[in-house]
């Protein structure tokens, strides 16, 4: 009897698929099978695949990769349908896939059998249930939950964790190992299921041991052991290594990525596993996703490796103590990525004894504007360094990023970048500043008291705008028991606040007065970012909209001295008519807390006149200072506005339509007491206000 007689008495037809030419050679029996012309023939590839059922094509197609993959024979159960969907029988396919010697993996030919199996019952319809649809749809439901799983986890040993956990659909290991490539060396990655040391003869093994990780990684195909035997007979060299486990079955997977062996991941069992077509798929999908969230986690790793070297070489500490005064810094890099921005925070001994504070902000959060706050802080230092004053050290400052930017990018149009800045030079003993800033928030200053105000400054443009800029330095002194705030702009105006909202919501932290600055420092980053864990530099936060730089500076109270009074100060020029709101708005501040409110109207007041006679009436700036004494609800009130002209101001009555001359009207019936008292150049205009009395009568 014929072979093909047989094969036909047991209704099995044999057929062969050429997947590069997009053929299917059936014989008379596979035709059948297929309920195609029941004859020897060629067909088109299309003309087979309509004959299986779509779910069942998609299986099938998966197992033949995984066949073609692996070198392994490809087995599953398909159900032909006819022309309608109308399911005739199952059949049985084992088939071995070929493949060309000079071809690719696509180029496969499968040479193999189809058999006929006792169901489902011909008649049934396409939406018959499959053969293995339960196991199938655990199978779909666990691959979903693993890949959900690997993606989310962040390092090599949570992926590890992870992958330990997974409980496959039937065949759950007891214990992984992940293998890598050294050169030419095996090592361990990591392993779960095991006791500490067990890893010891695996961790440097040569590749070309006779071990199954290694063939794996030599060959890029796995390697199943069912049974101990199969494990004895094919690597007898490295069975006692694995003998002293107690595991029956063993698979060896090759983690690819991008086409490249990357590693080896072994599942053992305890129980006896066939490792079937189904399961082999389950297992070569696994490691596919094992691979990528081993790939993923290897890459954050060395981000956070480089971002923590980046942070921990450009953010400086603060260096030694200063007599008589504390410092506390904190820096919260933008979360994701690296965790390295454009802000930063300097601390700078000086040669003549004094110490610069530096503050500031570099356009961009990312690895070029990191790139250009390191060399823009190592500029402010050299120039520092050299005893330069604040406005020359931010003048250089600025050219130095002007033509830095400018020569930036070669052959491209250059992307500009500019940086504010504040830059602060302290005299520990006096407890002066004097502050030039280019483009940054004004520095907040907290009294003895408690009070927290927004301390106008001179200014001028970011650095990097204008290569010549000018940079006016402003004076002002720290008494004792006060605190002076330097941020950037990213700890006001986060959580889509803007400077006045920011601040509004700062302030209240600033006047909830501390002794203890690191805890104030932390108290504010908190409020913008909630909890966060600390770090060299201070606390990080794992999602911020901006990067963060705080500097806090506390001149300490003397036990002989008591704390300074309430005082606030500013300049009014002749070119900027605008800073008499902003006078306005710092005596507001300044007297929050203030009992009466209509004083505080009037004090609004008589500032705004006194501010605007100088201006108007004289040729110079105005200087206003305002100081509060005494105790809460028993204050005095003293404002000064100061010019250098000699000529001094008479009271005079307006008529009714006259635009001018209520100044002194209006002191006289809204102060206590107010007075001018000439100088020896120029004079003082002032007046008096008292807490706990009633305005004096006209």
């Amino acid at each position: 009897m014929r072979t093909e007689e047989v094969l036909a008495a047991t209704a099995t037809g044999l057929w062969r698929w050429d997947n590069g030419a997009g053929t299917v050679t059936l014989d008379a029996e596979a035709a059948r099978l297929l309920d195609l012309p029941a004859e020897h023939s060629v067909f088109r590839e299309s003309e087979v695949r309509s004959r299986f059922h779509p779910v069942d094509w998609n299986e099938i197609y998966g197992v033949v990769n995984l066949a073609v993959a692996e070198g392994t024979l490809a087995e599953a159960r398909v159900r032909i349908v006819d022309e309608r969907g109308r399911v005739l029988r199952t059949v049985r396919s084992r088939s071995k896939p070929m493949l060309p010697e000079d071809g690719s993996a696509s180029d496969y030919v499968l040479v193999g059998t189809l058999q006929e199996v006792a169901e489902p019952q011909p008649g049934t319809t396409g939406a018959h249930t499959p053969i293995t649809g339960d196991w199938r749809r655990s199978r779909e439901a666990f691959l979903l939950d693993a890949g959900r799983a690997l993606a989310e986890a962040r390092s090599t040993a949570e992926v590890l964790r992870v992958a330990y956990s997974l409980s496959m659909p039937g065949f759950s290991p007891d214990g992984l190992a992940v293998f890598g490539v050294d050169g030419d060396r095996l090592t361990i990655v990591g392993h779960h299921g095991h006791n500490m040391g067990d890893e010891g003869p695996f961790s440097d093994m040569p590749l070309e041991t006779d071990y199954p990780a290694a063939e794996v990684v030599r060959t890029g195909r796995a390697v199943y052991l069912p049974t101990p035997d199969d494990y004895r007979d094919r690597y007898p060299a490295t069975w006692p290594l694995a003998r002293r486990f107690g595991r029956r079955s063993w698979a060896f997977l090759p983690l690819i990525v991008a086409g490249r062996t990357m590693g080896t991941w072994m599942a053992g069992f305890r129980h006896p596993v066939s490792f079937s077509p189904d399961e082999r798929s389950v297992l070569t999908t696994v490691a596919r996703m094992l691979a990528q969230a081993l790939t993923r986690a290897g890459v954050a790793e060395t981000e956070r490796e480089l971002s923590l070297g980046l942070q921990r070489s450009m953010m400086p500490s603060l260096g030694p103590d200063i007599p008589g005064m504390t410092v506390a810094a904190r820096y919260v890099p933008t979360g994701g990525g690296l965790q390295v921005g454009g802000d930063w925070y300097d601390m700078i001994p000086l040669p003549s004894g004094r110490i610069a504070l530096v503050i500031g902000d570099v356009q961009g959060h990312d690895v070029r504007a990191a790139g250009l706050m390191g060399q823009l802080r190592i500029a402010l230092r050299a120039y520092a360094s050299e005893g330069h004053p604040p406005d020359a050290v931010l003048s250089r400052a600025s050219r130095f990023l002007s033509g830095l930017t400018d020569a930036y990018e070669d052959g491209e149009q250059p992307e500009a970048r500019f940086a504010t800045c504040l830059y602060a030079e302290a005299d520990p003993e006096t407890g002066t500043l004097d502050i030039a800033r280019a483009g940054h928030p004004d520095p907040v200053v907290m009294t003895g008291d408690g009070t927290a105000v927004i301390r106008r400054t001179e200014g001028g443009l970011p650095l990097g705008i204008e290569a010549d800029a000018d940079y006016p330095a402003t004076r002002i002194t720290l008494e004792a028991g006060e605190t002076i705030m330097l941020c950037t702009d990213g700890l006001i105006e986060t959580g889509g606040h803007d400077l006045a909202t920011g601040w509004v919501r700062l302030r209240p932290i600033l006047e909830r007065h501390t002794d203890d600055l690191e805890k104030l420092a932390d108290e504010l980053v908190q409020a913008v970012h909630g909890p966060a864990s600390h770090h060299t530099t201070g606390p990080l936060a794992d999602r911020r909209e901006d990067d963060i730089a705080l500097l806090l500076l506390r001149r300490e109270a003397s036990t002989t001295h008591p704390a300074a009074p309430r005082r606030t100060a500013l300049t009014i020029a002749q070119a900027e008519p605008e800073r008499i709101a902003a006078a306005r708005s710092l005596l507001r501040e300044m007297l929050h807390d203030w009992a009466d409110a209509e004083q505080v109207d009037s004090a609004v007041l008589m500032v705004s006149e006194m501010a605007t006679n100088v201006l108007v009436h004289t040729d110079g700036d105005a200087l206003m200072v305002a100081q509060a004494t005494g105790e809460n609800g028993k204050r005095r009130l003293r404002v000064e506005v100061s010019d250098g002209s000699d000529e001094l101001p008479h009271k005079r009555r307006p008529g009714e339509m006259a635009s001018s001359g209520r100044g002194l009207v209006l002191m006289e019936m809204l102060a206590h007491a107010w007075g001018v008292d000439p100088r020896g150049s120029g004079k003082s205009i002032w007046f008096e206000l008292y807490e706990s009395a009633e305005p004096s009568e006209p």
